[in-house]
């Protein structure tokens, strides 16, 4: 063999750390099949996606680098596009790719909420699905759960999309799409980007607002649920309404 035709010292080392990952790769998935992921921390579940997303690169360190700037598996998932993108290996490809991800998981907590049974009986559920639609947003959305006579989920809408702590929302509008739906019952959510799911005077008083339209025309509202990054508060609950 002539040395034209051997490999390089730097061929070598290539092949040999890209055999090196993939039986990481290996190592992972068969870990998963084993304990599954709710025995996997965040950087090993992050980690185990980022290698769907971006074949033959170490995503170890990266998946440490996203956490330290996110603070969690979801945190990261729902970061803007353009902060991801800051970090080297995560083009707009990549990016759109984890976005699918988090949108398949928002899509099966969705589906976990039974519509055929009174949704104030799978309050678990409903919270659960809440969070992961909102919890990591970054900027205020108010949803609306529109429920029938007996309380089964006939549509959740977001109505509105706001800024970083402030949600415009028209009480006349909330009862409008009401009486098109026919809902007799509403749950009132949204989200705190701020992380802190403590009402607001304004909350309150606007909550109050579509009470004081939806009750005489017999509309009821169960709720007004506050979702933030560290858990959420009912203003029931609360004894605000």
């Amino acid at each position: 063999m002539s040395d034209k035709a051997k490999p390089s010292a730097d061929g070598l080392a290539e092949a040999s750390a890209i055999d090196l990952k993939a039986g990481h790769r290996d190592r992972v998935r068969q870990r998963f099949n084993k304990v599954g992921g709710d025995a996997f921390s965040d950087a090993e579940l992050l980690e185990a996606v980022l290698h769907l997303v971006i074949p033959r690169r170490d995503t170890k360190d990266m998946a440490k680098l996203l956490l330290r700037r996110f603070g969690t598996f979801s945190g990261v998932l729902a970061a803007p596009p353009a902060q991801l993108e800051e970090f080297e290996g995560l083009g707009a490809t990549t990016v759109t790719s984890l976005k699918i991800i988090l949108a398949a998981g928002q899509r099966f907590a969705h589906d976990q909420v039974d519509r055929t049974q009174p949704i104030l009986s799978s309050w678990s559920e409903l919270i659960d699905y809440c969070r992961a639609a909102m919890a990591f947003e970054n900027i205020e959305q108010f949803r609306i759960l529109f429920l029938d006579k007996k309380n089964r989920l006939i549509a959740d809408e977001v109505q509105q999309r706001g800024t970083v702590d402030h949600t415009p929302v028209y009480p006349r509008e909330v009862i409008k799409r009401s009486l098109e739906l026919s809902a007799t019952a509403l749950i009132l959510v949204h989200n705190h980007p701020s992380g802190d799911p403590a009402p607001s005077t304004a909350d309150v008083q606007m909550t109050r607002q579509i009470i004081d339209v939806a009750k005489p025309l017999g509309i009821t509202v169960h709720d007004h649920i506050i979702i933030g990054k560290s858990g959420h508060a009912s203003m029931k609950g609360l004894r605000l309404i």
